[in-house]
Formats: C-alpha cells, structure tokens, sequence
C-alpha cells in the first residue's frame, strides 16, 4: 500500500491549498496607475505629502503653488511639473 504522506502533502497533491476563487495576479491591472479622475477620495484636499511635493516642483517650475487643488488635480499637477522639470522618471 502506497503512503500518502502527510495530511499538508495530501492537500498539496490535491490541490486544495490553493484558493478556489485564486487570481493570477500577475495578470491584473496595477492599482497604482489608477487614473486620478476615478479616484474614490479625489475630491478631498490634497495631502500634506502631495502639498510638500507640489511645492518643491513648483518652485523648481518657477509655477505658482495652488494651495485649494484637491487629491486629484494635485496629482495631474505633479504628472504635468515631473514632465516639465525632469523629476520623477525612472532611471
């Protein structure tokens, strides 16, 4: 009589350890280039790290900081700025 093992091995084998509703995640879109547009938050004012930022490029843009943007117009206003200054691209 053949052993099976133990009981982990055994559901291993069987293929129960996997979830049944299990996604290959490798094939979904990333959560991190959600357009800002679609936000949930978008509307709330932007955060104090998005503000700081904001600032940094605007002054390196010589642009005037915009103080009222909320989440979603700070974030196309930091995509805009990294174009404009060189900042943010991958290297």
């Amino acid at each position: 009589m053949a052993r099976l093992g133990t009981k982990q091995e055994l559901v291993r084998w069987l293929g129960m350890d996997k979830p049944k509703d299990a996604v290959d995640e490798q094939a979904l879109p990333s959560n991190t280039e959600k357009n800002p547009d679609d936000w949930a938050t978008g509307e709330e004012s932007m955060t104090g790290a998005q503000a700081s930022y904001l600032k940094t490029l605007c002054a390196e843009a010589n642009e005037p900081f915009d103080a009222s943007l909320n989440k979603a117009d700070a974030s196309k206003r930091i995509d805009a700025l990294q174009q404009a200054t060189g900042r943010g691209k991958s290297h």
